[in-house]
């Protein structure tokens, strides 16, 4: 259920998005709470990152309480210097579920925080708040292949209004189950309760208030600023909420569907979603992955082309750079059912089944138009379509690859134990 109060802003790459981030924290009063999967502290390429991590380090040292939350994947072992230099400042940070060599033996290890949130002075009326797909890496750089020549494709959204404490709800909860892991492993009982009674507390105060709205009438006006929600991807209580409210949006459009998403997998029942509104006249367009970045997530992708292609759904292949978005667009144009969505969620099994996502939807036709515009362009412009015919008569050892990458991806789901 949306709420209206709104306003966002959408941004476009990391120069947009890191130098919105740096102006919310350097002017913090009171909190800043920052998650993220990839923080990128190598000087050499990592400028754009450094400025956020002085940012941290200035808001703490002026009395701002910062919290600061990394995965243990994306971003690995912090340096020494960081570490001593957010300390100093009092900073708090933390790893989320370090990546050890005996954690490729522990399948629950494999759950990463893959969210990218931001809350800046989430209970007072100056808060701000940022989702989207960036991490904290420059455009320009890309960990496994080094410098771009193109900045990667991908965005984030700033935001003002009551999401932005549902934010800071949810970086709580995950902080509070933190504090309740870590002195589980130390045996402190009386500490674990009241981590787990907070980040209880925080579920509940999140779902109470929208079952008591979804029974109200919603009285809609201009003034009231554009309707949003926050949609949540953990192991408890979200497990499917993302991908639900993407069906769900697909399976109510009437003009068309865009979706630009970095590695696309999606299961059988979102690809019946997307080829049921070809067949009833829906112009459905999928902007995706043209770069091999990943060998496997590329070629998975291939092997479920052919029944998109065959209904009709337009496929194009991002190629100027890597591409890293995972964004939405349903009717734009169309006041009732417009629809648009930013987050750090990929369209696969990783996303969908296994990592902590966080999206925002947006119900507003004039976002949902700068967005597809966006779109648009890329496509027109830096992406080149798929042709039916010719990918279909492909070799018969390119077909193969694909295959391979396709079951090898079902196996490993089946091996976790996942239905997909």
């Amino acid at each position: 259920m949306t709420q209206a109060g709104h306003t966002i802003t959408l941004l476009h790459g990391g120069e947009a998005y890191f130098a919105a981030l740096v102006q919310a924290i350097n002017a913090a009063q009171h909190s800043v709470g920052l998650e993220t999967y990839i923080f990128d502290f190598n000087e050499d390429h990592g400028l754009s990152s450094i400025a956020v991590a002085r940012a941290l380090v200035h808001a703490a040292e002026s009395g701002v309480q910062v919290r600061l939350l990394m995965d243990g994947v994306g971003t690995g072992e912090v340096p020494e210097a960081w570490q001593a230099e957010f300390n100093r400042a009092g900073v708090a940070w933390r790893v989320y579920s370090p990546f050890g060599l005996t954690a490729y033996l522990q399948p629950s290890r494999w759950r990463r925080l893959h969210r990218k949130l931001c809350a800046v002075d989430a209970q007072t009326e100056s808060a701000i708040g940022f989702c989207g797909g960036i991490n904290l890496l420059d455009d320009y750089y890309d960990p496994n292949h080094g410098a771009l020549d193109k900045p990667r494709f991908d965005f984030a959204i700033r935001i003002t209004g009551p999401l932005i404490q549902q934010i800071a709800d949810a970086q709580e909860q995950l902080w509070s189950w933190g504090d309740a892991a870590r002195q589980a492993r130390q045996a402190q009982v009386r500490p674990i309760l009241t981590a787990l009674r907070t980040g209880s507390a925080r579920v509940l105060s999140a779902i109470r208030p929208e079952r008591k709205a979804s029974t109200e009438p919603q009285q809609m006006t201009q003034s009231a600023g554009v309707r949003a929600a926050l949609l949540l991807r953990d192991n408890l209580l979200n497990r499917r909420q993302i991908e639900r409210a993407y069906r769900r949006a697909i399976g109510q459009a009437e003009h068309e569907v865009w979706i630009a998403n970095a590695y696309f997998v999606p299961g059988s029942k979102f690809r019946r979603a997307l080829i049921e509104a070809a067949k009833r006249g829906v112009k459905v367009t999928l902007l995706l992955q043209g770069k091999r970045e990943y060998f496997f997530q590329v070629h998975a992708t291939r092997a479920i082309y052919a029944p998109l292609l065959q209904a009709g759904i337009r496929i194009v292949e991002y190629q100027a750079s890597f591409l890293h978005a995972k964004v939405a667009v349903i009717d734009a144009d169309d006041a009732q059912t417009a629809w648009a969505t930013v987050g750090s969620s990929n369209l696969d099994p990783f996303s969908l089944l296994m990592a902590r996502e966080a999206n925002v939807v947006v119900r507003d036709t004039s976002f949902a138009t700068e967005l597809r515009n966006q779109l648009q362009t890329a496509c027109e412009t830096e992406g080149v379509d798929v042709q039916a015919h010719a990918f279909l008569n492909r070799p018969w050892y390119d077909r193969l690859i694909d295959h391979f990458a396709y079951r090898f991806m079902r196996l490993s789901l089946w091996l976790l134990g996942k239905r997909y």
